[in-house]
C-alpha cells in the first residue's frame, strides 16, 4: 500500500508548480499557466531548452 509520503505522486505535483510559475512568470496569464500546468514537465523542458 502506498502513501502520500513515499513520493510516487511527489514528482507530477512538482512538476505541475514549476510548469505554472515559470509560465506565470513569462506570460501573467491564468489560462497560460493553467495549460503549461497540464502540460507540467514537457513544459519545463521546453522552457528550459528555448527560453
Amino acid at each position: 500500500m502506498r502513501n502520500a509520503a513515499s513520493g510516487g505522486g511527489a514528482g507530477f505535483g512538482l512538476g505541475v508548480v514549476i510548469a505554472v510559475a515559470l509560465s506565470w512568470g513569462a506570460n501573467h496569464s491564468v489560462l497560460w499557466a493553467i495549460l503549461h500546468g497540464f502540460l507540467s514537465w514537457f513544459y519545463v523542458i521546453y522552457y528550459l531548452a528555448f527560453k
